[in-house]
C-alpha cells in the first residue's frame, strides 16, 4: 500500500503535470486545459494545483482548483484531476484532492464546484449543487454537478457558474 504526499506544484512539475494529465484522459484537451488556466492570471492561483506523490517523490496524482465565478461571487472549480492509469485506485486521486481543498480552506475561499463521478466526490463532502441553487452554463445530469462550501457558517451563492476562458464555455 502506498503511502501518499502531497506538495504544491512547482515550476519545475509543468512537464510532470502534463504527462499524468494526458495519461489519465484519452486525449491531451485536458492536460492542454491546464497549461491554458496556469497562464490565465484571472483563473490560475498559486499554491492550488497540487501533486500526490508516492514514497520516493515521485508524482503519480494531480488537483486543480481555479477560479470561477457563482453569479458575480467568486468560486473555485476542480478539474481536472488527473492519476496516472498505473495508480489508480491506490487512493493518489483522493490524496491530491484532499490537499488541495485544504489548501483552498487555508487561502480563504469558500465554494468549490466540480463536475464529475456523482459515486466518487460526495466523499470529500460534495453535495448536487441544485440544492444550493448553482447551475452549469450547459446541459448536466443534475447529479453530477456538485459543489462544497469549505467554510459551513459563510453563505453560499447561487446563480449560473461562470468558468475561466480556458474551458471555453
Amino acid at each position: 500500500m502506498t503511502t501518499w504526499s502531497t506538495r504544491p506544484e512547482t515550476p519545475a512539475d509543468i512537464a510532470t503535470v502534463h504527462a499524468i494529465v494526458a495519461a489519465a484522459f484519452p486525449t491531451e484537451a485536458e492536460a492542454d486545459l491546464v497549461d491554458a488556466l496556469r497562464t490565465d492570471p484571472h483563473a490560475w492561483i498559486d499554491g492550488l494545483s497540487m501533486l500526490a506523490t508516492d514514497e520516493a517523490g515521485t508524482a503519480a496524482g494531480h488537483a486543480l482548483l481555479t477560479r470561477c465565478h457563482v453569479g458575480d461571487t467568486p468560486a473555485l472549480a476542480l478539474a481536472p484531476c488527473a492519476v496516472l492509469p498505473s495508480r489508480q485506485r491506490t487512493g493518489a486521486g483522493s490524496a491530491a484532492i484532499v490537499a488541495v481543498l485544504d489548501a483552498a480552506r487555508a487561502h480563504g475561499e469558500n465554494l468549490v464546484v466540480v463536475l464529475g463521478h456523482a459515486g466518487y466526490y460526495p466523499r470529500f463532502g460534495f453535495t448536487r449543487a441544485s440544492g444550493f441553487g448553482i447551475t452549469a452554463p450547459f446541459d448536466v445530469p443534475d447529479e453530477a454537478l456538485m459543489a462544497l462550501a469549505l467554510d459551513p457558517s459563510q453563505p453560499v451563492p447561487g446563480g449560473q457558474i461562470r468558468y475561466a476562458a480556458a474551458f471555453g464555455v
